[in-house]
């Protein structure tokens, strides 16, 4: 079904070794708004969506495991070289303790990734508003992980995620009008 290019979908870089960096991006990783809920939402979606939609629901799902990718990646670079010490005093001892530098499905806080983050009514219109809700909290997220970063090379990447969760959420909103139209023309629902 797919084609998978062992490529990223954005070059990542990072300027240096900054675990308290990579436990913030850790809620993009794991979080109820990270890429992981983001990509199993819409494929877990499009098995109730009208055939108009299907496509835009697969696209931007799969698109989203790639920044999922690119997320690890960012949390690798940064935590690559860390010390126990310095895992610490990010606020990721019991990250440490537990996974070392692995990486593990939960937020910021270190609350385990959860299906109740998946969110499916079955109502095509309230899943895509879903979904348009989750794409501005993944950018607001971004954002707010740009402001707080130094790093210049990390923002690049980050930049790059922010600006194509605002295309997601485009596209959901535009997938909205049509499907309205469609209830209006009384063809489903």
């Amino acid at each position: 079904m797919w084609i998978y290019e062992k490529k990223l979908q954005y070059p990542v870089r990072v300027s240096t070794c900054n675990p308290m960096l990579a436990k913030f991006l850790i809620e993009q990783y794991g979080g109820a708004d990270g890429e992981l809920a983001a990509a199993l939402r819409y494929l877990n979606q499009r098995y109730s969506i009208p055939d108009k939609v299907i496509g835009l629901l697969t696209d931007i799902g799969t698109e989203e495991f790639a920044h999922l990718e690119m997320i690890a990646t960012m949390i690798y670079k940064l935590t690559k070289d860390a010390t126990p010490e310095m895992m610490k005093a990010a606020g990721l001892g019991d990250h440490y303790a537990v996974h070392d530098n692995a990486l593990f499905y939960h937020n910021a806080s270190g609350v385990p990734w959860t299906a109740s983050y998946i969110q499916a009514k079955g109502d095509p219109i309230a899943d895509l508003y879903e979904d348009i809700a989750a794409e501005e909290k993944a950018r607001a997220t971004y954002q707010w992980i740009i402001n707080l970063s130094d790093d210049p090379d990390l923002n690049d990447g980050l930049r790059y995620l922010r600006e194509r969760e605002i295309i997601h959420s485009q596209r959901f909103r535009e997938a909205v009008e049509i499907l309205k139209e469609e209830r209006d023309k009384k063809i489903f629902f």
